[in-house]
C-alpha cells in the first residue's frame, strides 16, 4: 500500500515536473538554436568583412594596374621606356611585385623585372576589358596571383601584374574565431590562397586544396555547414559568396565544442536549475504532505487503537481547521464507546452472574432437596438399617453431583492437568460407544460405531480426558435426538491428521447460535451451566487439536475433533 503522504508528494512533484520539463526542453532547444544562429551570424559577419577587405584590396590593385596602363597607351614609348614606366609603378606600389606587357602571341614585350630571366608566356587571355585574376605557383611553389588586363593597342594588347599575397595572409591570420577557430581563403578551384589555421603556411607551400570541403565546391550555394574533419573534430563552417571578379571565398571554421561552449554551459546550468527546482518541489511536497496529512495519521492511529480495544486513546490536533473538528468528533466518539463498553461489561457481568446463579440453583437445588427430604425421613426411620444404607448411597451420589459441578467451575479458571501418551482413536471410540449404551437405551436412541480405521490411528492425548469429551458429546447428542433417532461415532485419518466425528439425527443447532456454543455459560438446554462444550474445547486445544461443528436444523449435527497423527509409537 502506498502511503498517502507519498502520493501527495508524487502529485505535487508531477504537477511541478511537467511544466519544468516543458520549460527545460523549450529553453534548451531555444538556447541551442539561438546560439547556433548567433554563432553563424557572427562567423558570417567576420567572413563578410574579410571578403570585403579582400575585394577592396583586389580593386585597389586593379586601379593601380590600370593607372600604369594609362601611362602606356598612346604615348609612343619605346620598349625600354615602357619597361621603365612599369618599374616605376612597381616601385611606388607595395601591392604589385611585377608588371609585364605581352604581344598578341603571348610573348613578353616589356617587363619591370630587372633579372635576365624572361617572364613565362601568357596563358590566360581576357576577352574583355574586365581584369582576369588567376592563381598559380611560383618558383618556390607558393601561390601567386596574376591580374591580366586587355589594352587598346595592337602591339602589346595584354598587361599582366603579379600581386603581393602576403597582405592577404596577414589579413586572414588576424581573423581569430573563438579559442580555436580560424579562417582561410580559397580560389574558385579550391586551392588555398591564405590559411590562418595551425600550420596553414605549410599547407599553402604544399599546394593544399580543400576539394572535399562542403563549402568549397564551385557550384555550391550553401553558406554554412556542420561536418566532421578528417581528425574527427566536429566543425561549424561559414563561407561567403564568391568575391566579384575573382570568385574567391572566405571560409571561417570553428570546432562546435568551442563555438557552442557558452550555450552548453548555460544548458548545464539550466539542467542544474531544473534539477534543483525539482528536488525543491519534491521536498516541499513531502513536507507539505506530511504537515497536511499528519492529523490523518494521528486519526488512523487512534482508530487502530480503538479497534484493538484501547478505548482510552485520544488524539490531539492543534490545527484550527476541519481536522481539529474531526479530532474532537473522534474523541467524543471514543468517550461514548468507553461509556458503552463499561455499560456492556456491567450488563454482561450481571447477565453472567445471573446465568451462573440460575445454573447453580438448578444444578444444586435437586441434589440438595433430595438430601433434605431424605434427612427428614432418616429422622423418622433411623432405626431401619436398610433405609440407612439407602440414605448413605443417595447422599454419596448427590454430593458427587455437587462436587462435579464445582470441579467444572474450577476447570474454567485454571489449566486442566493432563497426562499425554499415545491413544488409539479406534479403541477409544469403541469404549465410549460401549459405556453409553445404557443411557442410550433409556433415551430410546441407538448408539453405534461408524467408520472404523483399518489400521490403528494414534494420537497424543489423555485417555480419561478424551473419553470425557466424547462422552459429553454423545450425551449432548442423545439429549438432542428424539426417540428412534441415531447417534454414531466415526474415526478417519490420513498421514498427518486423525479425525473423530460424533454425529446425530437430532434437532440441530440454529445458525445464529452455532458460533457461540463453545463459549462459557452458553447452552441451548433449559437447565445447567452450559460448561460441557466449553470444557471440551479447552481439553481438545490443550492436546493440540481443534473442535468444529456443522449442523442443519431438523436434520442433525456433526462435531469433529481433529488431532495430529502420531506416526512413530514408542512402547514403554
Amino acid at each position: 500500500m502506498i502511503p498517502i503522504t507519498r502520493r501527495m508528494a508524487l502529485l505535487v512533484t508531477t504537477a511541478a515536473l511537467v511544466p519544468l520539463l516543458i520549460f527545460g526542453i523549450v529553453a534548451g532547444w531555444s538556447l541551442r538554436e539561438t546560439t547556433r544562429a548567433s554563432v553563424r551570424d557572427s562567423h558570417a559577419a567576420i567572413a563578410t568583412r574579410a571578403a570585403e577587405a579582400i575585394g577592396l584590396y583586389m580593386m585597389s590593385s586593379e586601379q593601380l594596374v590600370r593607372s600604369a596602363v594609362s601611362d602606356l597607351i598612346g604615348t609612343g614609348l619605346t620598349r625600354a621606356q615602357q619597361a621603365r614606366v612599369l618599374l616605376n609603378h612597381v616601385t611606388l606600389t607595395g601591392e604589385i611585385t611585377s608588371l609585364t606587357l605581352f604581344d598578341g602571341d603571348g610573348r613578353p614585350v616589356a617587363t619591370s623585372e630587372l633579372t635576365a630571366a624572361a617572364p613565362a608566356p601568357l596563358v590566360r587571355r581576357p576577352t574583355s576589358n574586365q581584369a582576369v585574376v588567376q592563381v598559380d605557383l611560383d618558383e618556390d611553389q607558393l601561390p601567386r596571383a596574376s591580374m591580366t588586363l586587355r589594352l587598346d593597342q595592337p602591339m602589346a594588347p595584354y598587361l599582366v601584374a603579379e600581386l603581393q599575397l602576403e597582405a592577404l595572409w596577414r589579413l586572414v591570420d588576424r581573423m581569430e574565431v573563438g579559442m580555436s577557430g580560424r579562417a582561410f581563403l580559397v580560389d574558385d578551384m579550391g586551392r588555398i590562397i591564405a590559411d590562418g589555421r595551425h600550420k596553414g603556411k605549410s599547407r599553402i607551400a604544399r599546394g593544399g586544396r580543400i576539394d572535399g570541403h562542403p563549402l568549397a565546391a564551385p557550384t555550391t550555394t550553401e553558406t554554412d555547414a556542420e561536418y566532421t574533419r578528417a581528425d574527427g573534430v566536429e566543425v561549424l563552417a561559414v563561407a561567403t559568396a564568391p568575391i566579384p571578379t575573382i570568385g574567391w571565398r572566405v571560409i571561417v571554421e570553428q570546432p562546435t565544442a568551442d563555438a557552442f561552449a557558452p550555450a552548453r554551459r548555460l544548458e548545464r546550468q539550466l539542467l542544474l536549475f531544473v534539477t534543483l527546482a525539482l528536488l525543491a518541489n519534491i521536498a516541499i511536497g513531502i513536507a507539505f504532505g506530511r504537515s497536511l496529512l499528519r492529523p490523518i495519521s494521528d486519526l488512523l492511529d487512534g482508530i487502530k487503537a480503538i479497534g484493538e480495544g484501547r478505548l482510552a486513546r485520544r488524539v490531539q490536533i492543534a490545527r484550527d481547521d476541519e481536522f481539529r473538528l474531526l479530532g474532537d468528533a473522534f474523541n467524543a466518539m471514543a468517550d461514548k464507546l468507553g461509556e458503552l463498553q463499561q455499560s456492556a461489561i456491567r450488563q454482561e457481568r450481571q447477565a453472567m452472574f445471573g446465568r451462573i446463579a440460575a445454573g447453580l440453583v438448578h444444578d444444586l437445588s435437586h441434589p440438595i432437596q433430595n438430601i433434605n427430604n431424605n434427612c427428614k425421613l432418616v429422622l423418622q426411620m433411623h432405626d431401619d438399617a436398610e433405609y440407612r444404607a439407602t440414605f448413605a448411597k443417595l447422599v454419596k451420589r448427590e454430593f458427587s453431583t455437587i462436587q462435579r459441578t464445582f470441579e467444572d467451575l474450577r476447570n474454567l479458571a485454571r489449566p486442566i492437568p493432563l497426562e499425554k501418551f499415545p491413544v488409539d482413536a479406534g479403541k477409544l471410540m469403541l469404549d465410549v460407544v460401549e459405556r453409553m449404551q445404557a443411557q442410550a437405551s433409556v433415551a430410546g436412541v441407538g448408539v453405534s460405531a461408524g467408520a472404523f480405521p483399518s489400521v490403528p490411528l494414534y494420537i497424543e492425548g489423555d485417555l480419561f480426558a478424551l473419553g470425557r469429551v466424547l462422552r459429553n458429546l454423545v450425551l449432548n447428542a442423545l439429549q438432542a435426538t428424539p426417540p428412534g433417532g441415531r447417534v454414531w461415532i466415526e474415526v478417519t485419518g490420513d498421514h498427518e491428521t486423525v479425525q473423530v466425528h460424533v454425529c446425530d439425527t437430532g434437532c440441530g443447532i440454529p445458525a445464529d447460535r452455532i458460533h457461540a456454543i463453545f463459549e462459557d455459560f452458553v447452552t441451548t438446554k433449559r437447565r445447567g451451566l452450559g460448561l460441557g462444550l466449553a470444557i471440551s474445547r479447552k481439553i481438545v486445544e490443550q492436546l493440540g487439536g481443534t473442535i468444529t461443528v456443522t449442523s442443519t436444523v431438523g436434520e442433525g449435527s456433526q462435531f469433529t475433533l481433529a488431532f495430529p497423527r502420531l506416526t512413530k509409537i514408542t512402547v514403554t
